[in-house]
């Protein structure tokens, strides 16, 4: 009650508990004296000795008559002073609270872990991401060595442009020389990517989805934002995927780690950030249309499909895949020949940058017209259809799984 409602009463009591009916006078009040702390409806103050009163206004008629309380009636001056003063501290100290941030705050605090009315908290849809992830890198770990390959060897030792079907063939020779070594070869550095990849892409995009869309869902803004905040975390892990299949055509084996972060440690790190330019535009239009593009046009599908065929998840899914990998290669297939060029070359040498990247394509049109921009084009649109299948069918796995279980357990709240 406002210090005006009480003088406009006439005469307030003040009620105190506990009350001791022999000795109905209460304690002065003051502003120094009185702590607030919350507990609605009622107002409670702390004086600084710890004894707790409960302070509640009542006008003289809602009183009962001769009742303990009934006695202590203040003249509504007095009331109206002690309720001002009251009324100060709290407005001083809710000010104080609402200032002061919250210890759970934060991208990782309380907020993070908790079950939305989806069904899923942000946390366990990261993990979900992440497990679809590396189960797709597993998976399509062959083919993306083979496609790597089939780019990276468009020039001969001499540096001269060598005819795609050739290079092709250069390509399955290292794979029958050693086809376990080849089609692990990256691998490694793939696992580790998952965390050291994934959770900054994965992390910026599902944090700006968050924050753009009120149910989570992934949109253009947060692709973009994603591709181009976690390229300089992604581009390292991948150079040194490239490098590791740099010289298998010659040795037969792949480069180990340590001996490609002690050449670019001799240069101070920086060749590992060869290659980052090319690399935000594949990294946004895998975003747009793999994460972005691929979902929708899956529920679509099935949709449209599902009331007329038995047509499940699954089968959807490499549909949609198929449709999008086209495009999503013919986008990308040009930026991933650009970053081949540029991981590839020798640590220790002389680098190729964006532009001589940009004029060694150039002169591989000239020469092969569009077989020589789009080298791995068909195998690309295999490993983009494989890739995009696994990766949402593991997600999606997860994601069900983690919603299954928050519902039987009772975490999900009412919408």
């Amino acid at each position: 009650m406002r210090s005006a409602d009480l003088c406009s009463a006439g005469a307030v009591r003040l009620e105190y508990a506990p009350i001791d009916p022999d000795n109905c006078s209460p304690p002065r009040l003051s502003s120094s004296s009185l702590r607030p702390f919350t507990s609605p409806p009622s107002q409670r103050y702390e004086k600084p000795t710890g004894t707790t009163h409960i302070v509640r206004a009542h006008s003289p008629a809602a009183a009962p008559s001769g009742s303990a309380a009934s006695k202590l009636v203040l003249p509504a001056a007095a009331a109206a002073a002690a309720a001002t003063a009251a009324g100060a501290t709290m407005s001083t100290t809710s000010s104080a609270s609402s200032s002061t941030p919250s210890s759970s705050g934060g991208m990782f605090g309380a907020e993070y872990f908790a079950v939305k009315a989806t069904g899923i908290s942000p946390f366990q849809t990261m993990v979900a991401y992440l497990g679809g992830s590396a189960f797709q890198t597993v998976c399509d770990n062959p083919v993306t060595a083979y496609r790597q390959l089939v780019q990276q060897f468009a020039k001969d030792s001499n540096g001269k442009a060598v005819e795609p079907k050739i290079a092709s063939q250069q390509a399955k020779a290292v794979f029958k020389a050693n086809p376990v070594g080849a089609s692990m070869s990256g691998l490694a550095p793939r696992i580790v990517g998952v965390g050291f990849k994934r959770i900054p892409k994965f992390g910026f995009l599902l944090g700006i989805s968050f924050i753009t869309s009120s149910d989570g869902s992934v949109g253009m803004v947060a692709a973009t934002g994603a591709s181009i905040a976690s390229a300089p975390f992604i581009n390292p892990i991948r150079m040194i995927e490239k490098q590791q299949r740099a010289y298998m055509k010659t040795t037969g084996v792949e480069k180990p780690i340590l001996d490609i972060l002690k050449e670019a440690a001799a240069k101070n790190y920086k060749p590992l950030f060869r290659g980052t330019v090319p690399l935000m535009g594949h990294s946004l239009a895998s975003a747009t249309l793999g994460l972005v593009g691929q979902p929708k046009l899956q529920k679509e599908i099935k949709a449209q499909l599902g009331t007329k065929t038995a047509l499940g998840s699954t089968a959807a899914g490499l549909i949609s895949s198929a449709v999008v990998s086209p495009i999503y290669v013919a986008v990308t297939n040009p930026l991933s020949r650009l970053e081949v060029i540029m991981q590839t070359s020798s640590i220790t040498g002389k680098r190729i940058g964006l532009t001589d990247a940009l004029k060694e394509m150039a002169n591989d049109s000239k020469e092969f017209g569009m077989r020589g921009i789009f080298r791995g084009q068909g195998i690309g649109i295999f490993k983009a259809v494989i890739s995009l299948t696994l990766f949402h069918e593991g997600r999606i796995f997860l994601m069900d799984s983690f919603k299954d279980r928050n519902h039987a357990n009772g975490w999900v709240p009412s919408a």
